[in-house]
């Protein structure tokens, strides 16, 4: 039986999508919780699971690639390193503290049934539609300060990427097995249908990699909240939409040698290789947080939410939207994609994250102080 290759990546993103969806759930698996509790409150449980997912699939990576089994390498739409992805990084960080979740976190989140997260989501697509107005700008910019002409760390050195990954993974797996002995992996406060979250690391990780394999790329979806921005626009004002450059663009444009098709695509209208890889993954997400709610008897429209959160969640998700586009891709494209194979606009992306958190966090304090202030009086 023949299968249309757009039916079979369709398929595949889908059920990575419900996968990841029920996993995080269940483990609250939330980078923007993650980053937030180790910068803010120096509590640093949920970010050593991602250290493992990231370890794990750095090996994974390599393993795969050693193997010729990956498709690309690196992957598309992975580019040369910029101050563009520094900033981008830092904005993305105060976005996601304000948000209360990055822009996977909002999905699963919003699955669940949490009105905080649909606001937040509403303003990933604002921000991601604004981005388009600015980017001749801002590619400029990005352009004029281009810091390496290597995609990756191991290009830059002119190195062996194996090389890289022992490096690495050596000292990596030491402080694993130690954090291991000091039973620092698991959390004691455990309910039913909870899955640790160094088990969901693993599993995010294992996703990851079959992403990359199977539909040519690590898990990201930033660009299609610009293709849904553009698809709304294209409604009502679809003169303007034909007039942006940055909707016009087709950055994707390779042949994938196992799907035996071509992927292409951008960040415009059209419902393209983009669309087919990542809307999937999108409904999946929350598809798959949904399922797991009910499953466990925890779904709920929380809709009592004061309005100065929602407020702050739909501008905490514009600007993580717009920061998306600002630094090449998300935190999920970069923590789980770009950072395995030691991509350098991924580590600066990295860089400026914990300082956009800490600013983010310094600013919805304030923002809560005011809040608590005014209900005082």
């Amino acid at each position: 039986m023949h299968i249309e290759p757009t039916t079979l990546i369709f398929t595949i993103s889908l059920v990575i999508g419900i996968s990841a969806g029920l996993v995080m759930h269940r483990a609250d698996y939330c980078v923007a919780g993650m980053f937030r509790d180790a910068i803010m409150f120096r509590h640093t449980f949920m970010i050593r699971a991602l250290f493992l997912q990231i370890v794990v699939t750095m090996i994974l990576f390599e393993v795969l690639r050693q193997s010729g089994a990956l498709p690309f390498y690196p992957f598309p739409l992975i580019g040369k390193p910029s101050l563009a992805n520094l900033i981008g990084g830092v904005v993305f960080g105060i976005g996601m503290v304000l948000a209360g979740g990055c822009v996977v976190g909002t999905l699963y989140k919003m699955g669940s049934g949490s009105v905080t997260s649909i606001f937040a989501f509403v303003g990933l697509l604002v921000g991601s539609g604004l981005y388009p107005e600015i980017h001749p700008s801002w590619a400029a910019f990005t352009k004029a300060t281009i810091l390496a002409d290597a995609v990756t760390v191991p290009q830059l050195l002119g190195i062996n990427p194996t090389v890289m990954v022992a490096v690495v993974a050596v000292p990596a797996i030491f402080i694993l097995h130690h954090w291991r002995q000091q039973h620092l992996w698991d959390n004691d406060s455990v309910v039913a249908g909870y899955i640790q979250p160094w088990k969901a690391a693993l599993i995010i990780s294992l996703l990851g990699t079959i992403s990359y394999v199977l539909l040519g790329m690590p898990l990201g979806i930033s660009t299609t909240y610009t293709k849904i921005a553009a698809i709304i626009e294209n409604l009502f004002i679809p003169e303007h939409v034909s007039g942006v450059a940055y909707f016009q663009g087709v950055p994707l444009n390779v042949f994938h040698q196992l799907l035996d098709t071509p992927l292409r695509g951008g960040a415009g209208p059209a419902l393209d290789s983009i669309w087919d890889i990542q809307f999937p993954l999108i409904i999946g997400i929350t598809g798959g947080s949904a399922f797991s709610a009910v499953m466990l008897g925890e779904f709920a429209i929380r809709y009592k939410v004061p309005g100065q959160q929602l407020i702050t969640a739909l501008l905490g998700g514009a600007i993580m939207g717009f920061a998306c586009r600002m630094g090449a891709g998300c935190n999920i494209w970069h923590l789980m994609g770009g950072i395995p194979i030691f991509a350098i606009r991924s580590l600066l992306f990295l860089l400026g994250l914990p300082l956009g958190t800490w600013v983010g966090g310094k600013i919805l304090f304030q923002l809560l102080s005011k809040q608590n202030n005014c209900s005082c009086r």
